[in-house]
């Protein structure tokens, strides 16, 4: 998808977003409350992903945003049988 594509769909979601919004006030309460559902699952995966990328950077970097060497992984290697 191109550029252009991709900020048209974006608008597209933005209008019909805002006319729900709009069209809430006079809603009724099962369209409130499923608006509401709708809402905070969005809330909510956005915020795993923030937690996941935050902790997935912070566990390969320190604090100040060097990567930490004391971390590196071991390989295990078979031992040679004589």
């Amino acid at each position: 998808m191109s550029s252009e594509g991709f900020l048209k769909e974006m608008q597209t979601i933005g209008e019909k977003f805002l006319l729900k919004l709009q069209k809430l006030p006079k809603a009724e309460p099962v369209e409130i409350v499923s608006f509401c559902v709708v809402l905070l699952f969005i809330v909510t995966v956005l915020l795993l992903m923030i937690i996941a990328c935050s902790c997935c950077c912070y566990s390969c970097c320190s604090c100040d945003g060097r990567p930490d060497h004391r971390r590196r992984k071991i390989q295990v290697r078979p031992i040679a049988h004589s």
